[in-house]
């Protein structure tokens, strides 16, 4: 099956501009004061995420460290401790452990970068590092598509990508999860 190249550059890019007339602007501008407020306090922000949206934590966290000036980190950037923890303890505890013995508090954040946002049977080492947020007191912020899932769920401030093609949720979710992270670490960079 041949596809028309042209054609699909035409609706990737038409969908492109669908979400950026209705992605929900309130959601960013409350993630901003969340991580401002973070930085303010000397709190840390944790960036969690699975497959592409893992390399994309890796890479907001430079941003957020060098530009924006929060003391921040990935789990999944440590990939020794990540795979001791999933072959000895189990996929659903990578994050929340690492988050235990990072002594997470309630000066600290998450941002979770998902395509789903996790729930009770995918994305467990999501869900379980929302719970430990949840009871540290923890800011959870997320960037997301689908439904938000658990993540959009406990929130606190939560960016849901619209579903604009149901062929295209993974790419358009974990490309626009950079659009706002930049957008985010340039507005604290520059307050």
């Amino acid at each position: 099956m041949s596809i028309d190249f042209k054609r699909y550059t035409e609706d990737y890019l038409a969908e492109t501009n669908e979400i950026v007339s209705t992605i929900d602007r309130e959601s960013i501008v409350k993630i901003i004061e969340i991580l401002s407020d973070i930085k303010s306090g000397g709190g840390r922000l944790f960036i969690l995420g699975v497959g592409g949206s893992a390399a994309n934590a890796s890479h907001a966290v430079n941003d957020f460290r060098k530009l924006a000036g929060i003391e921040t980190y990935a789990p999944t950037d440590n990939v020794a401790e990540l795979t001791a923890r999933t072959n000895d303890e189990g996929w659903n505890t990578t994050f929340s452990k690492w988050l235990e013995v990072s002594r997470l508090s309630s000066n600290d954040a998450l941002l979770i970068f998902s395509v789903g946002g996790g729930s009770q049977t995918t994305s467990l080492n999501i869900k379980e590092a929302v719970d430990l947020a949840l009871s540290r007191g923890s800011k959870i912020t997320a960037i997301v598509s689908r439904d938000g899932g658990y993540a959009k769920q406990h929130s606190n401030a939560c960016v849901l990508v619209p579903v604009v093609s149901d062929e295209r949720i993974t790419p358009h979710a974990e490309g626009w999860q950079g659009v706002v992270w930049h957008l985010i670490v340039n507005a604290i960079a520059n307050n």
